[in-house]
């Protein structure tokens, strides 16, 4: 179970300083690189005070994995002059966080001009004396061009495991449908005009969002032998119908898991699930197989996907049979593999009683699903159908396991999803 509180943020925080002073006198007497005229030159990273952070890229016996990620979409509304603070939860822990920041779907460059990383105290507050400035290639400001990211330099200091941290980002200028991510099921915040994400109280931030804005992800330096796992994935994947600010999606819970159970493999957990996302058709969000090459294997250190998304595309009558959907994980998985990334395919959860279900749609749930189960065309299996359904009534969720729609989990549910994965298949050497 998680630890909460106050009383641990701030003794995260005594750890934290503690780690810092520790790379204060390791790096004691380096020297930063240097182009002409004393600027930071090409791979400089950033500073803390005046002391030189190494430049970015993983450490000797260190790997580059995600601690934390989301994949980005088009976030409604507008933002003029505002800083957000974004609450996210780490899984695995490590030094040299990098924040990355998109602009994939504006259609216009967005300069970033302050951009803070801290420990989350309560509300909008951060823990005192842990709000530090990211800086990329050196600078406090970048500028990202429409359809791009940006990756921070490393912030120098090590980032705790199973933790919430406070994003805080400002954007010059007015911005019409940023890009972030919808479906948070955390509560950030977002302030009175202007540039206040150094401050690490609450009162510059009276407005509460249920959208995650610029931020899609964390990238530490772990231990060898980490890597990540990319969960792929629509709204039973982002957490649709947990309890919003409990971080009690089944990602959540495998990351728990991952971290609890001795021996098993060391992952990161980067959740890319896109609430209404669909394999076959572009919607809510690009389609996957749009959207797999950048969602997953460009991520740093993804060693294995669990793919969990159909239902949407059998609902919506993008697939009336089993074929166009079992056609299109054959041709995710052969992509995976040509990245020796390993897949784990997750049968689709029972849906009768849900708004789009009907008897076609349940028929081609089946055949989809005996495919996973025994085509061989996934490196392991899932089972999610079998964790949730009922077994008075296999076609419909078990009702301990329902939010109330018949198709999304509860917390309960959720936990029986991450609870069936063998942890075991997600360490797949290829």
């Amino acid at each position: 179970m998680r630890q909460t509180g106050t009383a641990r943020r701030r003794a995260l925080a005594a750890v934290l300083a503690a780690c810092t002073a520790l790379l204060a006198l390791s790096s004691a007497g380096s020297t930063a690189l240097s182009g002409p005229g004393g600027d930071p030159g090409p791979g400089a990273g950033s500073t803390i005070g005046t002391r030189p952070v190494p430049a970015a890229g993983p450490g000797p016996g260190a790997d580059q994995v995600v601690t934390w990620g989301a994949s980005p979409d088009v976030v409604p509304g507008t933002l003029d002059d505002r800083t957000v603070r974004n609450l996210v939860h780490t899984s695995i822990g490590g030094p040299d966080v990098r924040v990355e920041l998109s602009n994939v779907f504006g259609t216009a460059p967005v300069t970033f001009d302050a951009v803070h990383l801290g420990l989350h105290d309560a509300g909008a507050a951060v823990v005192p004396g842990t709000n530090r400035q990211v800086t990329f290639g050196g600078a406090a400001a970048v500028t990202v061009p429409p359809g791009a990211q940006v990756l921070s330099d490393p912030v120098g200091w090590a980032v705790p495991a199973d933790t919430t941290l406070a994003v805080s980002v400002h954007a010059v200028g007015e911005h019409a449908a940023p890009t972030g991510h919808q479906l948070a099921m955390q509560t950030s915040h977002v302030s009175a005009p202007g540039d206040h994400a150094a401050e690490e109280g609450a009162a510059a931030y009276p407005t509460p969002t249920r959208h995650w804005y610029w931020v899609t992800g964390l990238v530490v330096d772990a231990p060898e032998r980490a890597g990540t796992v990319a969960l792929l994935g629509d709204s039973i994947t982002d957490g649709y119908g947990s309890t919003v600010g409990a971080d009690r999606r089944w990602p959540d819970r495998l990351a728990d898991r991952l971290a609890a159970a001795p021996g098993s493999p060391r992952f990161g957990v980067m959740n890319q699930g896109i609430s209404g996302n669909r394999v076959l058709a572009d919607g809510f969000g690009p389609s996957a197989r749009a959207r797999f090459d950048r969602d997953v294997l460009a991520r740093p250190g993804v060693e294995t996907v669990v793919l969990l998304e159909g239902i949407n595309d059998i609902g919506n009558g993008d697939a009336r049979t089993a074929d166009a959907l079992v056609s299109a994980y054959r041709q995710l998985v052969a992509r995976a593999h040509a990245a020796d990334v390993c897949v784990v395919g997750a049968t689709l959860p029972p849906f009768e009683g849900a708004r789009y279900h009907d008897e076609a749609g349940e028929e081609a749930r089946a055949a989809v699903n005996r495919w996973i189960r025994t085509g061989g065309g996934f490196d392991a299996v899932l089972d999610v159908d079998a964790a949730l359904r009922d077994p008075a009534a296999p076609r419909r969720l078990l009702p301990a396991y329902d939010s109330g729609d018949h198709l999304h989990p509860n917390d309960a549910g959720y936990a029986a999803i991450a609870d069936a994965v063998d942890l075991r298949s997600l360490d797949c050497d290829r």
